[in-house]
């Protein structure tokens, strides 16, 4: 009896024990989890964003990693980028959409583990569509709806969900897209076709039902050098900083000393190029290409002839072209930024001239004029009428002698022997003519 009350009481103080230590695994006690917020457009800040958290996740041992997704889309290649970075992960990703994750957000969704909604939020609506708006051609909507369906397929997902949501010719009427229409999941729909796992209303409620509710949760947030960079290196805002450098560059040209113009263009083009060194896009070589072309033009000015000068704005254009991550929307923007610069050139030689700036000190404004007392030769009036001797036989040139004075002469056209006498009938500027007598 002794014996059983002992056993008892031991069951009775190691059993809550034993309990609590499955609970606390249960809920993930002990665990590191990052949360890592996925916003705005999707492009290559967000890609280096991405690359940086993720890495200081797996450095920091992260047991699992959430993409807080709220994004109506962007650039189809940083979607690859960052699907290529999510599936080369071995910790468990789960995508907790918070509103919405559209076009290549649903993309990035499909390459990670599991996907959560709140209850407003949806996921799908990812045709490929150009920067002006238009349909991609069909060469690149085919490769991305293929993209789509590997996605999905790569973590277990019916393919056919995914396509829809790429290529509005597939049939589903009963998720709201009929042919014609992109495919748009809602929560609800989302789980009854295997895309997610399950509806919560915050994060408290995902980590629970991932058992990780007493886990060390880690919020990652872009630096404000990386929140800089992903706003430089939107097409619209470097395409503008092109123009503004552009623009300031060539007023100062026209300008007196070094000013606003030349500040504003220089700045310019210092924010482009730190965005996209920060962004992971303009690397030391792409520096080095554009100083060597600062040096070349700046050696123009010294050297004559027209080939550093080329040569230094070849090595500007390249350094720009090998800063962006799309090389025709880059030279695109260097296009718009060329044709503003001679806009402005125009417009500044008609209102300003040369007589300001640097081209004051390359061109040469002095003229040998007439009334500051500078004359090609004498202009010679005074001998008309005169008479003299030829002192050498003319033919029909040679020289004659006038009142003492020996001048280079020339005859009518015929010739004149020597000793002859002679008289000035015309003179044209140096040339003097003569006639026998």
């Amino acid at each position: 009896m002794r014996m059983l009350r002992f056993l008892t009481l031991l069951i009775v103080f190691l059993f809550p024990f034993q309990i609590a230590d499955i609970s606390a695994e249960d809920d993930g006690g002990g665990k590191l989890v990052y949360i890592i917020p996925v916003e705005r457009e999707v492009e290559r800040g967000l890609e280096a964003f991405l690359k940086r958290t993720t890495t200081e996740a797996i450095e920091s041992g992260a047991d699992h990693i959430i993409l807080e997704i709220d994004t109506p889309g962007g650039r189809v290649d940083s979607a690859g980028q960052i699907a290529t970075l999510l599936q080369n992960l071995e910790v468990p990703t789960t995508s907790f959409i918070i509103n919405e994750a559209l076009s290549a957000g649903s993309y990035i969704a499909l390459n990670t583990d599991n996907i959560y909604f709140v209850p407003h939020a949806t996921m799908g609506a990812s045709g490929v569509i150009n920067s002006d708006g238009t349909a991609a051609e069909e060469k690149a909507q085919s490769a991305w709806i293929e993209k789509m369906s590997s996605a999905a397929e790569s973590k277990g997902r019916d393919p056919l969900y995914a396509v829809a949501m790429a290529d509005p010719n597939i049939d589903l009427p009963e998720y709201g897209a009929p042919r014609g229409k992109f495919l748009t999941l809602s929560p609800n729909d989302a789980v009854e076709v295997g895309y997610a796992e399950g509806i919560v209303n915050d994060r408290v409620e995902l980590l629970h039902e991932l058992g990780l509710s007493k886990a060390t949760v880690v919020e990652t947030e872009p630096t404000l050098a990386e929140e800089v960079a992903r706003f430089l290196t939107n097409p619209i805002v470097y395409s503008i900083l092109l123009s503004v450098a552009s623009l300031g560059l060539i007023v100062e040209l026209y300008s007196p000393g070094f000013g606003v113009p030349g500040i504003m263009g220089l700045t310019a083009l210092i924010l482009f190029f730190y965005g996209h060194i920060v962004a992971g896009l303009a690397g030391m070589e792409a520096i080095i290409l554009l100083l060597a072309g600062i040096i070349l033009i700046v050696a123009e000015l010294f050297v004559p002839g027209g080939i550093l000068g080329l040569l230094g704005a070849g090595a500007i254009i390249g350094s720009l072209l090998m800063s962006g991550y799309d090389v025709g929307q880059m030279a695109f923007s260097i296009g718009i930024a060329f044709l503003i610069a001679i806009a402005a050139s125009v417009i500044l030689f008609r209102r300003v001239g040369l007589e300001k700036g640097i081209f004051r000190h390359i061109i040469l404004r002095e003229s040998t004029a007439t009334e500051l007392g500078y004359v090609s030769a004498k202009n010679r009036l005074d001998l008309i009428g005169l008479e003299g001797i030829a002192l050498t036989p003319l033919r029909p040139s040679g020289t004659g002698e006038f009142n003492g004075e020996r001048i280079d002469i020339v005859s009518e056209g015929g010739f004149i022997e020597k000793g002859k006498r002679i008289k000035v009938v015309k003179v044209e500027g140096v040339r003097v003519v003569v006639r026998e007598i």
